[in-house]
């Protein structure tokens, strides 16, 4: 036994015979072990409660309940506790069958002090091995779950600077009550982050509450949030609840909010300021605690100074606001959600090992990503059920995405040529410094600028490249 361990360790000694019983109690204490004794099973059993032991030393003979069946007792409640069982000379076949049962040794009659000294001192120091490894695998299962955590946040992966600080934000945000407003492109992840605070907030226990404020007419979405009261407009036959009243003691998620009304905006207002409103062709005012996370697509400082925005709800949802960069602005993360979904995929169909092959990946890499981490999801989940087996190949994937050539696409609706066409400049100085393998005079060749201009460009975008020379 390593003598610079401490031993903390008690050991309950249940034998019978007194004269015995004294004779073990000497070895124990002599090992510098915290002992107890008792006579027979039934009166060591009920201490192991007030103080479970890391040893215990039985006779198999004992009055009543026999060893055997006093270690299968005491194992059930207290697992961790290793036995010794006593046995007489001869009786192999018992030590056996112990050792099965889960004894951790055995020590046949007669036996001498130093012979149970021996089996204590070899028992404390595998027990002591075994403490070592669980402390160390609690360690490193520690230190892997940070590591997971420096990239993930719920459903939220990245390990780009820019989603770094949405967790930094995240975490220092999400147990306050503060109102958030999070702002980011259509498929950029606005929603999970929402579900991200609540989730990590000491309103978990609580509801969270959705409401698309985008996709309803002003009458509509007045009802949606405030519920109203029978008889208020035709086809109200009962009184309803509305989200607002639904999320009480938890969260209200308040999707798209810079395309509400004007009139809209008023009643929202007051609702963050007083914590109450009345439904819809009701006079009762009804009283909420319910914390507001907001999202929208549109720059609200500029709908503002455009005045389709009040500015005192503004500043009312602008108390913490959280911006998610799209897709496109942080290449490096395209990788690890790769990653990320196909584990999430492969479990959900049925293909746990499934993967993506290189040149797949590499398409992946370089596809421009208009629809963000929401196109990106649901380009694996389609590949994923069309692959063969668990392997996800470039014939699995739709044609925009084989079309290197297609640097960008047209969105559906948002028409902005300047944005259009920053993103355009965006890409083509990606895939140049990508081709340049981020010398950036190589990069300017390949664009036909100079330095200066493709400088100039970059530190517009906060794009970098390796070296200005080759």
């Amino acid at each position: 036994m390593k003598k610079s361990e401490p031993l903390n360790y008690t050991v309950f000694l249940v034998e019978d015979n007194a004269t015995m019983r004294e004779g073990m109690q000497q070895v124990v204490q002599r090992l510098g072990l915290q002992t107890r004794v008792f006579d027979k099973a039934e009166t060591a059993m009920p201490h192991f409660s007030q103080q479970a032991p890391e040893i215990v030393v039985t006779d198999y003979r004992l009055p009543g309940m026999d060893g055997l069946a006093f270690m299968q007792q005491a194992k059930q409640q207290f697992p961790a506790c290793a036995f010794i069982l006593i046995t007489a000379y001869g009786s192999i076949e018992l030590a056996v069958q112990a050792m099965q049962l889960g004894a951790s040794d055995f020590i046949t009659k007669p036996f001498s002090p130093e012979e149970l000294a021996v089996k204590l001192e070899r028992l404390i120091e595998r027990l002591a091995e075994q403490r070592e490894l669980a402390k160390l695998a609690a360690q490193n299962l520690y230190l892997r779950e940070q590591e997971e955590r420096k990239y993930n946040f719920g459903e939220i992966v990245g390990g780009s600077s820019a989603v770094q600080e949405v967790f930094r934000v995240l975490q220092k945000v999400a147990p306050t009550d503060s109102s958030v407003i999070i702002y980011g492109e259509s498929g950029t992840g606005k929603e999970l982050v929402a579900r991200a605070i609540h989730k990590n907030s000491r309103r978990s226990a609580g509801p969270f509450i959705r409401v698309h404020c985008g996709g309803l007419t002003e009458s509509l979405l007045e009802s949606e949030l405030f519920g109203h009261e029978k008889g208020a407009f035709t086809g109200a036959i009962k009184q309803r609840h509305g989200r607002f009243e639904l999320a009480e003691g938890g969260t209200i998620f308040l999707d798209e909010i810079g395309d509400i009304s004007a009139a809209m905006q008023v009643k929202l207002l007051r609702v963050l300021q007083e914590k109450e409103f009345e439904r819809v062709g009701g006079e009762e005012t009804v009283h909420v605690d319910t914390r507001i996370i907001a999202a929208t697509h549109r720059d609200l400082k500029a709908e503002v100074e455009a005045g389709r925005f009040r500015e005192d709800l503004y500043y009312r949802l602008h108390i913490v606001p959280i911006t998610l960069p799209p897709l496109r602005q942080r290449t490096g993360d395209v990788a690890l959600l790769v990653q990320h979904f196909l584990a999430k995929m492969g479990k959900e169909i049925g293909k746990p090992n499934l993967r993506m092959e290189e040149a797949a990946a590499e398409l992946f890499l370089n596809y421009h990503w208009p629809g963000n981490v929401r196109e990106l999801e649901n380009l694996i989940e389609r590949a994923a059920v069309l692959c063969d087996e668990d392997l996800i190949k470039v014939t699995d994937l739709p044609p925009l995405v084989k079309d290197r050539s297609a640097v960008f696409s047209l969105p559906d609706d948002n028409l902005d040529l300047n944005q259009t066409l920053e993103e355009v400049e965006r890409a083509l100085l990606e895939r140049a410094l990508k081709k340049a393998h981020g010398v950036k005079a190589e990069a300017a060749r390949i664009l036909g600028v100079k330095t200066t201009t493709l400088l100039y460009k970059l530190g517009k975008y906060g794009m970098q490249g390796a070296s200005e020379e080759a």
